[in-house]
Formats: C-alpha cells, structure tokens, sequence
C-alpha cells in the first residue's frame, strides 16, 4: 500500500475516516496559508501605499518650505506668517530664532532686517536669536566675528542700535567682568566695526594708528580707560583678518531689482570724458544701479547714496538736471565703482554725479526719490549717544 496516497479501497472505516480528517485538515492548512499570504500581500500593499504618500507629503513639505524661505527673502513678515500658516513653522519665539540662526535658504540681509524690528514680536525673536549665540571665552572680536556672520546688519539707525544692545548684552552676560557694563561693551563694539572699515577699506587712505584708537575709547569703562593691552589685542585681531561678510545666494540680484524705488532712463555725464550717455538707473537698498541696457544682469555702475546729497543744477547743455555730491569731502572722489571696458571693476572717477531728465516733474521725482533713500552711516552717531550716556552716569 502506498503510505503517501493509499488507496481508499484498502482501508478499514477507522483508516478511512483517519485519511478524510488528514485531507480535510490539509486543505484547511493550504487555505490557512493562502490567507495568510494574502493578508501579508495587503500589508505590504498598505506600507507601500503609506510610504508613497509619505514621500508624496514629505515632498509637498518641501516644496512649501521652499515657497516660504523665497516668501522670505522678499518680505520677511510675510514669509513668518506663510510658514506658520502651513504649519512649517510654529509661532514660537524659540522656534523662529532657530529658523533664522540655522538660515538655510535664507537671504542674511532679510534676516537682519527682521531681527532689527520694534515690534515687541521682533524684539523678543531677536533676544532669543541672540541667546543661541554663545560668547563665553571669546575676546570682543571674535564674538563680533560669530554674530555678524549669521545675518547682514541693516542700514537704518535704530535697527543696529537695538541689535547692538542685545549683542552687548549676551556678551557681557557670558563674559562677567570683562566690561563694567554693557554700555562699554557696546561702544567697544562700534570701535571695532568702524576700525575694521578704517583699515580695510581701499578709499580710506589715513589708516588710523594705535595711539587713536586708544584715543577713540578712553574714558568709556564707567569714566575708566580700558587695558592698553586689551586693545591692543583687538586692534591687531582686526588688523591681521577683515570681518567676513556673508554673501547672499545666487538669487540676490534678484531679491536686490525685483522692487525698486524708481527705474527710468536717464542722461549721465561722464566722469573723466565729459560726454552724456544715456543709462537705466534703478534706486533700490540706499543704492543708485545704472546699466547700459535693461536687459543686462550686471550693472555698469554702483553709486552707494550714504551720506550723499542731491540738488538741482543748472547746466549749460542739458537741461532737467540733478547733481549728486558729497557735503563734507568737496574735491574728493565719491565712493562709487563701475565696470571698464574690459569687464574689470574699477574705482568711479567723479566727484559729484550730474544727471539729466526729459522733464523737471521728472527730475523733481528722482530727487524726491533719492533724498528718501539716502542716509548717513549712523556708526557715529550711535556712538557719540552712547559716550554721552556714559559720561551723564559718572
């Protein structure tokens, strides 16, 4: 008899009912198997499904993200609000500082303009911004160097006044002891800003020595003059390696034209050839932009409007003019560079700038435009206020 497959024949009744439970028993297991198969397929299929419509949502997130970091760069507020209201970002004080000390895909000149607000909101992302930075056993400059990487300090007064206290004061709180207060902090602070301008600045010719530097910050430790030594570490620190500033990304020319104050053509009058040459100028970010063609992606020349004034002229060839000139540095060359004809940047050769419009309602326009733009390097000032504030204390 064959023991795998006996004939049914062969067997007694108790055999034979044996041999129909072991067949019943059989397919119950196949059948067992086959759905347990396909119960495993339908896992499978569901981690499957999941999965893409993990990567389809992760992708999506990205995507968003991506739109709120551009939303951004342009409008720093409006980007905030479009990465909150997509819950990309939440509207935690902390949360935001981390978004803009990490800055990944953020434009460093929109972060500082953000941080530099007065919005009680602003104020306190800014303090928690600065709270991320830690200065413990770092001299001045090296701490200078850490904060101003991380974002572009803004143009405007009180911006860099309110970001400056915060930084004076986390300095001073990591490093007790070092100052008296935070007042002397601050104005050693602006020392150095304007003492790393002074000496790596190619227009500043007088590089200013020790003696004046020492000069420039007696008296402001609580009435006190600080360590001969200390400065000295500072000023060679400063001397031997610039402040790096952070370059924006590729789309920066983008974000700087994309919404200018005024554009229009114009007639410029040539600084070493007197000769008019017709340009497109474009006023945006305290800066004068002018290109040959609107088409061109770089300008010709860049004409910084810091501590420049702007008036009507009267000119014996053309008429509708406008003459921007510096003040205080009469005969002197203004800080301004253009492209030669070789492509090179080089150094602009006027001392004033004189430029002519196809009507006086549109000349008056460009002044109007200009003067709004135009402002003063408030290092000083911000400076000059602080010294007073200390000597009213002593």
């Amino acid at each position: 008899m064959n023991l795998c497959h006996p004939d049914p024949a062969d067997l007694n009744q108790n055999e034979a009912e044996e041999f129909q439970n072991i067949k019943w028993h059989r397919k119950q297991l196949l059948e067992d198997i086959q759905k347990l198969k396909d119960e495993i397929a339908e896992v499978f299929a569901q981690i499957e499904c999941f999965e893409n419509a993990e990567e389809s949502r992760l992708v999506q997130k990205e995507k968003e993200l991506c739109i709120g970091r551009k939303k951004f760069n342009m409008d720093p507020s409006k980007g905030i609000q479009y990465l909150n209201d997509h819950k990309l970002l939440s509207s935690s004080v902390e949360e935001i500082a981390q978004f803009l000390y990490k800055g990944e895909g953020l434009n460093k000149t929109a972060i500082g303009d953000y941080l530099g607000g007065r919005d009680p909101l602003n104020l306190k992302i800014l303090q928690a911004f600065v709270d991320l930075h830690e200065f413990a056993n770092l001299h001045l400059v090296q701490a200078l160097r850490q904060f101003l990487w991380s974002f572009r300090l803004p143009g405007e007064a009180q911006k860099i006044d309110r970001m400056m206290e915060a930084f004076a004061a986390r300095y001073c709180l990591c490093n007790p002891g070092v100052f008296q207060s935070t007042d002397t902090c601050y104005v050693l602070s602006f020392s150095v800003i304007m003492l790393n301008t002074s000496l790596h600045n190619p227009n500043v010719r007088d590089k200013p020595p020790f003696e004046r530097f020492v000069s420039m910050n007696r008296g402001i430790n609580n009435g006190g003059d600080l360590p001969e030594e200390l400065l000295k570490n500072l000023l060679y620190s400063i001397k031997s390696e610039p402040f790096s500033i952070p370059e924006d990304d590729g789309n920066d020319l983008t974000h700087t034209f994309f919404n200018p104050d005024r554009e229009g053509w114009l007639l410029k009058l040539g600084g070493r050839v007197k000769t008019w040459k017709r340009r497109w100028f474009i006023l945006t970010d305290n800066c004068l932009y002018y290109f040959e063609f609107t088409t061109d992606k770089e300008p010709r020349g860049i004409i910084p409007l810091e501590n420049l004034c702007v008036q009507k002229v009267d000119d014996p060839k053309k008429p509708y003019c406008l003459e921007l000139y510096n003040p205080n540095c009469k005969g002197q060359k203004i800080k301004a560079c253009k492209t030669d004809g070789d492509g090179k940047v080089v150094e602009g050769k006027h001392q004033s700038y004189r430029i002519s419009a196809s009507s006086p309602e549109e000349r008056d326009e460009w002044i109007k435009a200009i003067r709004a733009s135009i402002t003063r390097v408030p290092f000083y000032d911000l400076l000059s206020a602080k010294k007073k504030k200390i000597a009213r204390k002593q």
